[in-house]
């Protein structure tokens, strides 16, 4: 019986999570009596292109065992074919895994999988002026956030959970200077001097860094926060607010709705979505509505 499932494993994410949990996943999927394929991806545009390959031999669902990179990357290579994106976290966040209602756990996940259905969500996409183009399904932006991002994954990949990114953010606060920012968001204009933009489709990133609460993943908006410039003790103020309600009530805090987004600054500022460097501004962001399908617990919609 040739297999309809294809599970890309990220041997790295999680410090070992993934792979650890491969045997215990195969296990349970054997005893549901389901055909699987599984296969280690080697690097994060290797499982890309694993994605895109499985999408191509036909596997109706292309599933990441890994963080919410290797998952970003599986939406970036189904993205436009018939496949539907399933995940079974395994990484330092699974931010993405919690906005979508699937547990934690890996095998928990793939026993939820078993009984889930497909749903439709949002995607972003970002456009660079040289031409590239790029896609995320969680939360991204420019300045400190993609800063934070790019040290959790590097500098500090060895702390625990958003400790990582909280380290991450608190260095690239005294090491990268505000910028002047100039936004375009549907019809509203903002500018001024800010220490990141960000731009979501889910409610948190950095492992449970609620900078969205309101973002829903499937309600064909962009929710943009924009943060001016602050003194370090207020972000640290703000800490203990984005790690529970994320219901952040400073004046240096802006939130808006749009369903695209223009950012520029005075000078190159990173670009993440969903952790992973996307590139440096400026860049445009646009919603995707129903843009992919991806296996979740509960109704089936779009």
């Amino acid at each position: 019986m040739h297999s309809d499932t294809l599970i890309i494993v990220n041997p790295a994410s999680g410090g070992g999570r993934a792979l650890a949990a491969e045997p215990l996943v195969a296990g349970y999927l054997a005893g549901q009596s389901k055909s699987i394929q599984f296969v280690h991806s080697r690097s994060s545009e290797n499982v890309r292109e694993l994605a895109a390959n499985g999408a191509a031999a036909g596997y109706r669902y292309v599933i990441a065992l890994g963080g919410d990179g290797a998952f970003h990357h599986v939406v970036e290579g189904i993205r436009g074919t018939g496949a539907i994106a399933g995940f079974f976290p395994a990484g330092n966040g699974n931010d993405i895994a919690r906005d979508l209602g699937i547990p934690a756990d890996a095998v928990s996940a793939a026993a939820t999988f078993c009984h889930s259905v497909p749903r439709a969500v949002d995607l972003v996409r970002v456009q660079f002026p040289d031409g590239r183009t790029a896609h995320f399904i969680g939360a991204g932006g420019m300045g400190l956030d993609a800063e934070a991002a790019h040290l959790a994954n590097t500098r500090f990949k060895s702390w625990p959970g958003v400790t990582r990114y909280l380290a991450g953010a608190l260095r690239a606060f005294f090491s990268e200077p505000a910028f002047e920012l100039a936004a375009e968001l549907d019809g509203t204009r903002w500018t001024g001097r800010a220490i990141l933009a960000t731009v979501a489709n889910s409610s948190s990133y950095g492992s449970g860094v609620r900078i969205a609460p309101d973002a829903k993943m499937d309600d064909g908006w962009l929710d943009v926060v924009l943060v001016g410039d602050i003194v370090w003790t207020r972000l640290v103020e703000a800490i203990p607010t984005v790690l529970t309600t994320g219901d952040l009530r400073f004046d240096e805090v802006k939130r808006f709705r749009c369903r695209r987004a223009v950012l520029r600054a005075d000078r190159a500022v990173r670009v993440h979505g969903d952790g992973e460097l996307l590139g440096e501004s400026p860049a445009e962001f646009e919603i995707l509505p129903a843009a992919i399908r991806v296996m979740v617990p509960g109704t089936a919609a779009g």
